[in-house]
């Protein structure tokens, strides 16, 4: 068997699956996977006809949360099984959330999270840890996630979005991409929905750039966190010279994290191909601390930091993110 790999993605060598060929590239492209069994991607890796025409993959893995890279629809009429990693890196993405917030607070000289609320825009794996450690920290946490509600999850007390706007001084979002349809997340956050957040004194974006337009970022009157851009790896040196926190799109680059989605595609190889594979044991539950502290949250990041090189090389964004040293969840 015949693996090709980005050679960004860690815990992965020739070692984890023994017998098989595997080929890293930087940049994965038709002629590399013309003879491949599987593909293993990370987010930067289109996954369509142009890359796949012709090949002889029958795995695509994505060692990521999301899955907007891949033509899913291409994928199922050539009999092609497609694999993700959901949730591998919530710990370290709801890590990113509560240290921003916490760095912000000092900041702005707020002694807490006492009359504070927080509205979370999509409440799947990662929105979930955000929820219940801001409600540890003392936040009045709003939640809004219409497929949830929709399927009568009744775990959770959801709000209106409208609710969520008019209530809250910190937004954060957590939701997939999609382009269109009736929860349609593209453009989320326009100047409508910024409009309706006049108590909104903290944006944060840690999903995928463009649930954020970014002309209506810039007409936004608060303070800004941005993870995830518009266009990215080209950032809008607008948006980032008053940003109070951007990152290069590493919000969920925890050492655990990467653990997870790498044993979690190499666990879909195998189930596909019936072939052993070796995993990485991996240190942190999936569902993050039990019980967290911001002192120990703000202790374990220092998102300023990443902040101030971005800011000083917004043209290295992409190496930035290819050679980030992976930090460690909060514990």
């Amino acid at each position: 068997m015949k693996i090709v790999a980005d050679s960004h993605i860690p815990y992965l060598d020739p070692a984890v699956v023994p017998g098989a060929t595997l080929v890293k590239c930087d940049v994965i492209t038709s002629a590399h996977v013309r003879d491949a069994d599987a593909l293993l991607v990370r987010t930067r890796t289109r996954c369509d006809a142009d890359l796949l025409r012709g090949s002889a993959v029958k795995f695509v893995g994505s060692a990521t949360i999301g899955t907007d890279h891949i033509d899913a629809d291409y994928c199922h009429r050539h009999g092609i099984v497609v694999a993700n990693a959901p949730g591998c890196n919530a710990p370290a993405v709801a890590q990113w959330v509560l240290s921003v917030v916490g760095h912000w607070l000092k900041s702005r000289g707020i002694a807490g999270a006492s009359g504070l609320t927080m509205g979370i825009v999509g409440v799947g794996h990662v929105g979930s840890i955000v929820a219940r450690w801001a409600r540890q920290l003392g936040f009045e946490v709003l939640l809004n996630d219409p497929p949830r509600e929709a399927q009568g999850d009744d775990s959770e007390q959801f709000v209106s979005l409208g609710e969520l706007q008019e209530r809250s001084h910190i937004i954060t979002f957590h939701t997939p991409l999609t382009r269109e349809g009736e929860w349609r997340t593209w453009h989320l956050c326009d100047d409508d929905f910024l409009q309706r957040a006049q108590r909104c004194r903290l944006l944060m974006n840690a999903a995928r750039g463009p649930v954020c337009s970014t002309q209506a970022l810039l007409r936004f009157n608060g303070d800004l966190a941005i993870d995830c851009w518009e266009g990215e790896p080209e950032v809008d040196a607008r948006v980032l010279e008053r940003v109070f926190v951007g990152t290069p799109h590493i919000a969920g680059y925890s050492r655990q994290g990467k653990q997870r989605g790498t044993r979690m595609v190499l666990e879909a190889l195998a189930r596909h191909t019936g072939q052993r594979v070796v995993l990485e044991h991996i240190d942190a539950p999936a569902q993050g601390a039990v019980h967290v502290t911001m002192q120990r949250i703000i202790d374990s990041y220092d998102p300023l930091a990443d902040t101030a090189r971005l800011k000083a090389e917004p043209q290295a964004f992409e190496a930035q993110r290819n050679h980030y040293a992976l930090r460690t969840e909060v514990s």
